[in-house]
């Protein structure tokens, strides 16, 4: 399974660092492919040495004026014109979409990804890791778009929220109709 990983180019604390390198483990030896921003620093590049050390592929989706920060060594590295190619260059190549600890970035694709399943554009599993707790803020404010009626979905159907890695992988496994 090819999964797209959206997360921070960013150094972080520990406690986002020491899950975010059980996770790629986790996908590397599943025999999954990383489909991440294809960057070598902060948390991407965390995920990059944790899923190729673990014996999984990597694949790349830069952007142009981000390409000296590109990741040498991955199995494919793609460069985009902008932003919006890049996220949408990466969802094409992704089986399901995993979104990590991140700044504006990360957030900005978490609800386009999100706006896009929710009118239908894709079917693909979205799951919001919520490391440490990083997205309850959001996950509350989910919760009271779909009580207020704002969501044409439930939220269910459109995002799951795992509080680690091991529960990430696993539904998209379950998804994916992979047994573990």
């Amino acid at each position: 399974m090819n999964i797209c990983v959206f997360c921070s180019a960013a150094d972080l604390d520990d406690r986002y660092v020491v899950p975010a390198r059980r996770f790629a483990e986790l996908i590397g030896k599943g025999g999954h492919a990383l489909v991440w921003g294809g960057s070598d620093t902060g948390l991407m590049k965390v995920m990059a040495d944790g899923v190729q050390e673990a014996g999984g592929k990597l694949i790349g989706v830069s952007v142009e004026f981000l390409a000296h920060k590109a990741r040498e060594g991955a199995d494919e590295m793609v460069v985009t014109k902008d932003l919006a190619e890049r996220k949408a260059q990466m969802l094409a190549r992704a089986d399901a979409v995993v979104v990590m600890v991140g700044g504006t970035g990360t957030l900005d694709e978490a609800t386009e990804i999100l706006e896009l399943r929710k009118h239908g554009m894709h079917t693909k599993p979205v799951v919001l890791l919520n490391t440490a707790g990083f997205y309850d803020g959001l996950k509350e404010q989910f919760q009271r778009m779909e009580s207020e009626g704002f969501l044409p979905i439930p939220l269910t159907d459109l995002v799951f929220f795992a509080a680690d890695g091991v529960g990430a992988l696993a539904y998209l496994e379950e998804k994916a109709g992979i047994r573990a």
